[in-house]
């Protein structure tokens, strides 16, 4: 189940807002090709939804490797290198598995069109194949459609290179 050294790591929002996926069931495709799809348990990502981001990049790593940073969501502040102090907390115990939650706390930086003080988005697991694939959701976003959209895509994309970076070096 957790082969060979070279996968396709995505991510993409879906239902409500934000999600997540690691699509690891294909080799790596050449770039300039159309992109595979993204399915977890043979379902797509909700494309009614308002906010939706898909970022991939290739991580030359374990699939192990890359499946327990990703899952060990307690351990993500570790590996990131975040701007900004993030505490990320399980809501529940035990294996990873769907319906699991976790919920990341970020304080709004100066300038921001939010109040000042603290942002805590609670996720859900949606979609859980070990090894294969993940899914989760966040809050529903709808005012201020495309700065969230923008601000989900530069997290999503800093989230997976800081991923890669981690997985290369272990």
């Amino acid at each position: 189940m957790f082969g060979t050294s070279r996968r396709r790591l995505a991510l993409l929002t879906g239902p409500l807002a934000l999600a997540g996926v690691l699509d690891a069931t294909a080799p790596a495709q050449a770039h300039g090709h159309k992109p595979a799809s993204l399915t977890c348990q043979e379902k797509d990502i909700d494309r009614a939804a308002k906010v939706h981001y898909r970022a991939e990049t290739f991580i030359k790593a374990p699939l192990r490797t890359v499946w327990n940073l990703q899952t060990d969501v307690e351990a993500w502040p570790s590996w990131q290198n975040p701007v900004l102090p993030v505490t990320m907390k399980r809501l529940d115990h035990g294996p990873f598995r769907k319906h699991s939650r976790f919920q990341r706390t970020i304080p709004v930086p100066p300038g921001m069109p939010y109040p000042p003080g603290d942002v805590t988005i609670v996720s859900t697991v949606r979609q859980l194949q070990p090894g294969k694939c993940i899914r989760w959701t966040g809050p529903q976003v709808d005012k201020d459609v495309p700065n969230s959209t923008e601000m989900l895509g530069q997290g999503l994309e800093i989230w997976l290179n800081d991923l890669k970076t981690a997985a290369g070096k272990r």
